[in-house]
Formats: C-alpha cells, structure tokens, sequence
C-alpha cells in the first residue's frame, strides 16, 4: 500500500505528457530482469544511400522492417558519416574521427584502426557485456587489429573491404578459415540469430555489419526477378550518369537487407526482450553508384552532402518514444557516446572523443542544443556540415535549407558564416590531419601469443618481378603470371612471439605446373615444398553479377601445408618465391595461413 500511495503522489506530479513516459518506463522496468542491463544491436550496411528506402520517400524500393523500426523508434533526419568503408567504421567503434586513429585508405594496411584506440565492443565487454561481430569488419586483418583483439568474443565473416563471392564463399571464424553457408546477408544474419539466442540471459552487444549493397553485385533469383523488368518513376539527378542495371540491384539487394532485418527484429521478439534491446540501423557511405538519393549531390566517395548522409533509425521500445523525427544533426562519431550513456556505462578518463552523446535530442523535449560542426574527410578533401550550412572542399557555401543539391553558393550572402567555417576547417586540418604520419610504417603483425592464427593475404603483399595483382583493386585480389625464380611476394612482418609456425599456402595451379618447388624464407629460416597436386578451377562469380564488375573474380583457392617453419621476434621481411618452375608459371596465389603449433 505505501508502494502505490507513493507513486499516486507521483503520477499527481506529473504532465499528462510525463505521466505517458512515467508508465512507459514502468512497463520497461517490470519487463527486465533486475540488473539486466540492454543489450545493443548495431545494424551497418554497406553503400546504402540515405535514398536507399521507403522510408525516406523512394518510391521504387519497399523496406517495410525498417521503416517499422522508425515508426517505433526514433529518425535522425541529418545523419552523417564518412564517403567510404574503413573511415565510417572507425568512427563509429571509436567516436574519434578516423584519422585520429590511423585510417586513411581501404586497403593495403591504411584500413587499420591504431592499436591505441578504444573500442565500443571493448568497453561493452569491460561492462560484462557478451560481444559479437558477423560481417565485413574492414579496420585490420592480423591480431590484434583483427575483431577479437578489438574487444568482439566472437567474429565470423571477413576482414577485407569487400569480397568477391556472396554464395558460400571462404570465410573466416575466430582467425580460422571456414565456408560460409548460402547468400553471404543471409548467413551472417542466421549467425546473428543464432547469437541472440545463445545470450538471451546474457547482456550482448551485436555488431552486424553486412556487406550489401557494396559490388559485387550478386543477387539471388528471387530478389532480384522483382527488378530485373522493374520501370522506375524516380531516378537521380544526374540521369545521364545513372546505371539502371546497377540500380535494379542494389534495390533488390537492399530488399534483401530489409528482410534479414525483419528476421532479426522477429528474433528479439520471440526471445522477450524486445524492451530490453537497443536497435540501431545506419549505412557506412552515400550510394554506390547514381541512383534516387533525394536530390542530394554526390555518391559514395564524395565529401559531399549525398556521399555522406546516411540513414539513421534507433528503437528501444518503451524507452524511445515512437516516431520521434530528430531534427538536428549528428554522425557516426556520435554513436559511442551515445550507447555508452544509453546502457548506464560510464566512459574513462582518456583519449577526448570527437562526438557527443545524442540522448538528450532522444528524450528532451525543446532542448538547448548548441549548434555544431560536423567534419566529413577523405582523399584530401575536407567538407564541413553545421545545422544550416554546408562548406564544401572548395570552400563553396550552400545553405542545405532550401539546396540539398549544393547549386548555389551562397559565401557572398553570408560572409560572416563563410569566415567562421573556413576558419574551423583550416583548424581542424592542421589539428586532426596532423596525427597521420606522412609514411605508415607500420607492420604486419605475426604470431601474437594470444591468438592462433595470422592470415597474410595477395591484398597486403608487395609482388616482384612477372608477378600481377588479378585487379587494380586489392581487397579480394590474388597474385597471378609467377613466371620466373627471380619473382617474388613480400610482406613487411613483424613477429610478436618466437615460436614454431604451420605455413598453409592457398593456391591454384594446372596440370602443367606440377613439380614446381616454392619457398617460405622468414629471416635466415626458409621452408620449401614440391606442388604436387593440379587444381585448376575457372574463375566465378559473373554467373551471378547482375552488372560487370569492377573487382577481381576469385577461384576456389585450396590448400597446401608447407610444414613448420621457426619465426624469431622482431621485425622481419617474409618472402615467398619459386625454386624451380614447371609448366609456363608456378601458381595462382590467394593467401598464405601462419599457425602456431
């Protein structure tokens, strides 16, 4: 009786609109279990336009699970990454700009996120928070720059920027290489599934990072008949530069999305804790090629408003009141902040975060939110955004109000305005900018004591001689035309821990070419072994390309064990090369696997 005398005293307090909140919350705690804290799914596509959804008014496109998730959540209408891949996930797992924490590029090591920099899964599992990642991870390959040296218990799928089959393809689990199981966006969401389920007792933070709709631009049948005759009533801006063939795909594939996200949102259901979990969903970059985009300009790649707007939906039911539009903008710097606060963890005292918590513009009612600038960055081109404004890498200025295609500049208009951006951007690129070193000279780490397997990919060698990348685009490439003793592969190592190493050489090679003796040299310790096994499969994946690609194609690459091989600690150039040559060339070569015994 003086449990309900006090919270009718209470209630007598309160607003009608905080007596609406005060029950609200009251369902949310009697639904938890004492202690429990929320568990946070974080939901990334990859090249997903802010147009890439019904929700945000395509009429050619139907998402009906994400929009469902807006109408339950909340939208932030003026959402912002980076142009591209590698920078938008550093920002968001760190809350730093990206540059701070080592990346500037997609591959060949610029995709790293500095071994300094602090995690979201690392502070969730400082928290007792179960954690996982299943998809394109694309901030470091080798421990501890792989997923579960950065704070995931558990990770399946790939650490490339992109990858070159989508049905079945070579995976990896935890560091050891697996086959994946059916349409890449599927599987990993079953992996997802299968995760929730294990932890529902568990507090868990869900990292789903999938890899659509980035090309290639493989789609199964079944979504991609919807398209393939599809008339569409929208189309960019720019329609001379607009592939339709492309655009049918990446439609069909964000359909795709939508439903593996619906099968997810049916889990969190079915598994009661619907109230106790945060969902997020957002995209990585602007869209991957010119389709409806709002009549925004500029794609993937640009620093400009339609490269860098991404959508933005976040749910927590009976926390977050449904349909709330957020009016003022954000980024992906915002998200560590913001999660952090959401779940009750308190942030240690460290390196200074770029972004801020979003919670009040969640719960706040006609809050005094300062205005802010928010700073997009990539190939030397730096644009800032502030509510209003957006100045571009030429230092043009648009009023973003009324001129979403950036048409007019307005500097002339707004002088004043002018002054004071170009003057925080000078700032910020002599600031920020200034923690890259000019030449990366980091390592390619090997043998960590705390970790099996070191994967050293075609994409992060150097070839000598004959030797060829099969595409100018190294992420899902592998070295052919190994002609001569005199070629070689190179990889700059730095070995973490002395020990006896397995070396695994994944190859291809015909009939012709067998007897040919290869050659692992590490130091003054080399290995050799004799091909004697022809496997010589055609390349795939144009069988399911619904448009030519621009990537390599990839082969089903098999295995040979080179046996042991003796690594001292330090730093070390680790050579691969051809003692003697049978046939018109030795191999196709995809990746070698070091594992310690």
């Amino acid at each position: 009786m003086e449990q309900l005398e006090r919270i009718l005293k209470l209630i007598l307090n309160l607003s009608i609109a905080g007596v609406m909140m005060f029950f609200i919350s009251c369902n949310t705690v009697i639904s938890k279990k004492p202690g429990r804290k929320p568990n946070v799914i974080l939901i990334l596509t990859d090249d997903q336009g802010w147009g890439d959804l019904s929700l945000n008014g395509n009429p050619d496109i139907r998402t009906p699970n994400i929009d469902s998730m807006a109408i339950s959540g909340a939208v932030f209408d003026r959402f912002y990454v980076c142009p591209v891949c590698s920078p938008t996930r550093a920002e968001l797992l760190t809350g730093r700009y990206h540059v701070r924490g080592g990346v500037y590029s997609t591959s060949a090591g610029g995709e790293r996120l500095d071994l300094d920099e602090i995690t979201l899964a690392d502070i969730f599992k400082q928290n007792g928070y179960k954690t996982a990642a299943f998809g394109k991870w694309h901030n470091g390959m080798q421990y501890p720059y792989h997923p579960n040296g950065r704070g995931f218990d558990d990770f399946y799928g790939f650490c490339s920027g992109h990858w070159g089959n989508y049905f079945s393809p070579m995976l990896e689990h935890n560091g050891k290489l697996v086959k994946g199981d059916g349409f890449l966006p599927d599987d990993l969401t079953t992996k997802a599934l299968e995760f929730i389920e294990a932890n529902k007792e568990n507090a868990f933070f869900l990292y789903l990072p999938l890899n659509t709709p980035h090309s290639p631009m493989q789609v199964p049948d079944n979504w991609w008949n919807k398209f393939k005759d599809k008339e569409f009533t929208s189309k960019n801006t720019n329609r001379h530069n607009e592939w339709l063939e492309h655009s049918k795909a990446a439609y069909a594939l964000c359909e795709n999305i939508d439903w593996n996200i619906g099968r997810l949102l049916y889990k969190v259901r079915e598994t009661g804790l619907e109230e106790n979990t945060i969902i997020v969903f957002l995209s990585d970059n602007g869209p991957n090629g010119w389709r409806w985009n709002g009549g925004m300009k500029g794609i993937k790649g640009s620093t400009d408003e339609g490269g860098v707007r991404s959508p933005f939906v976040i749910k927590w039911n009976g926390m977050i009141e449904p349909g709330k539009k957020v009016e003022q903008i954000a980024g992906a710097v915002d998200l560590l902040p913001t999660l952090a606060e959401l779940t009750g963890i308190q942030l240690n005292s460290g390196k200074p975060l770029d972004g801020k918590s979003l919670t009040p513009l969640l719960f706040g009612k006609n809050i005094d939110w300062e205005d802010r600038y928010i700073v997009n960055h990539w190939n030397e081109k730096t644009s800032i955004r502030s509510q209003q404004f957006r100045l571009d890498h030429e230092n043009k200025l648009f009023n973003m109000i009324n001129d979403p295609g950036q048409t007019e500049d307005v500097a002339g208009e707004y002088p004043e305005v002018l002054k004071k951006m170009v003057q925080f951007k000078n700032h910020w690129e002599e600031e920020v900018l200034s923690e890259l070193p000019e030449i990366d000279k980091r390592t390619f780490p090997v043998g960590h004591p705390d970790f099996k397997y070191t994967q050293l990919p075609a994409r992060d060698g150097k070839p000598y001689g004959n030797i060829q990348r099969s595409n100018k685009f190294p992420n899902c490439s592998f070295f052919t035309n190994w002609k001569s003793v005199d070629d070689s592969i190179v990889w700059y190592i730095e070995v973490l821990e002395e020990g006896d190493y397995e070396a695994i050489v994944y190859y291809t090679c015909g009939q012709e070419s067998i007897g040919s003796t290869i050659e692992l040299s590490i130091g003054a310790n080399s290995i050799e072994k004799k091909i004697i096994k022809a496997h010589n499969p055609p390349l795939m994946g144009a069988e399911m390309d619904r448009v030519e690609r621009m990537e390599s194609y990839v082969k089903d690459f098999i295995p040979v064990n080179m046996g042991i091989v003796r690594l001292k600690k330090g730093t070390e150039t680790l050579t691969l090369k051809a003692k003697d040559i049978k046939g018109a060339q030795v191999m196709d070569f995809r990746l070698i696997m070091l594992n310690r015994i």
